[in-house]
This record gives structure tokens, C-alpha cells and sequence, in this order.
């Protein structure tokens, strides 16, 4: 950050630390050990999709690449408010593998010049009476948050702020609530 930055009060925004995702199997470890609250084995990438054929064949290479391994398990949707979600399936007990792909998918893209297309990761779990529930981590802030959708537009505050405590630890959950965005409709949490 310069000089003139400084001056008129700018700042940076964080980078994403894409690495940030491998601390979720250890989350999924403690809200099930605290909560609870098991993994389902679906994540998915959300991203503002770009036009031309870089951002087509990268986003093909990384299907393709994922899919190489046990068939097809990348599904690609667009939701309501036109974003691109890439959808992820693994075991239920294979946090691991989850993340790994989510991992390649958001590598792809930032290698490729389009880090700043990403807005989001999600890892589904359920709550121990079947409720669906995610962790989302925000790229463009490099932090986590829990969102519970309890039906349409409507969601579980005093969930996510309990396991805000329970993964503080494993997690660098984001500290202003404003941010905590519904992601409604995203795949894999309902």
C-alpha cells in the first residue's frame, strides 16, 4: 500500500488464503465431536462467471480434471442471481477430499487470472435433527462463517452464532455479522 493509499484512507482488501479451506476437516471434527453436526460430503465453489474462451476452457479443465478420478461428481448450475456454482460430491467422512477439489477448482481459477470472479466456497453438514447447514468461507475477506437456512429466506441465527464459538478455534470466523450473507438456494443445503 502507498503513500497517498495511507493518506486517503484506503486500504487494502485481504487476499484470499486458499489454503484457509484445509483447516475445515478439523471443524468438521469438533462441531461433530461439540454439535453434533455432521458433513454430508457436498461442497461447492461459487463465482462470477466471465465471458470469453480462457474463462470457458478453464472452467472445462478443471470439470474434466476433477471428473478423471471416479466419473462425474463436478455438477455445474446457475442460481437465481446468475452465479456459477460448482458442485462437489464426496463420501460423507471424506472432508478431506472435499476440500482438496474445492481447493483445485479455486486454484485453477486464480492461476488462470480469475481469482477476483470468486465469492465463495460452501461445506454442507447436517444438524442432529437433519437440518441443513454450511460453512462458507468468503474469498475476498479470507474468512469463515456459519449460515443455517431453516426454510425459505429464513435462517437459525442462534445456531450459527453457537458454532461461531464451538470452530473459533479451527476457523477465522468473520468478526462482523453484516457479512454473514445468505447464500440461499446454494447446492448441496436443501
Amino acid at each position: 500500500m502507498g503513500f497517498f493509499d495511507s493518506l486517503f484512507g484506503r486500504t487494502k482488501p485481504p487476499s484470499a488464503d486458499l489454503d484457509a479451506l484445509f483447516a475445515l476437516p478439523s471443524a468438521a471434527i469438533t462441531l461433530e465431536a461439540a454439535a453434533g453436526i455432521r458433513p454430508t460430503g457436498i461442497g461447492a465453489v461459487c463465482y462470477r462467471q466471465s465471458e470469453g474462451a480462457a474463462f470457458h476452457d478453464t472452467q472445462r479443465d478443471v470439470t474434466e480434471l476433477l471428473d478423471a478420478d471416479q466419473g462425474p461428481k463436478v455438477e455445474r448450475t446457475v442460481d437465481d442471481f446468475g452465479f456459477t456454482w460448482l458442485l462437489c460430491r464426496h463420501d460423507a467422512g471424506d472432508v478431506g477430499g472435499l476440500v482438496t477439489d474445492l481447493h483445485a477448482i479455486n486454484t485453477a481459477l486464480t492461476d488462470n487470472g480469475f481469482g477476483p470472479q470468486l465469492l465463495c466456497s460452501t461445506v454442507a453438514f447436517t444438524t442432529a435433527d437433519g437440518a441443513p447447514f454450511a460453512l462458507v468461507y468468503l474469498y475476498k475477506r479470507g474468512t469463515f462463517y456459519p449460515f443455517a437456512p431453516t426454510g425459505p429466506n429464513r435462517r437459525d441465527n442462534a445456531l450459527e452464532l453457537q458454532v461461531r464459538g464451538i470452530v473459533g478455534d479451527d476457523l477465522r470466523i468473520e468478526s462482523d455479522l453484516g457479512r454473514w450473507l445468505a447464500v440461499w438456494g446454494a447446492p448441496g443445503l436443501g
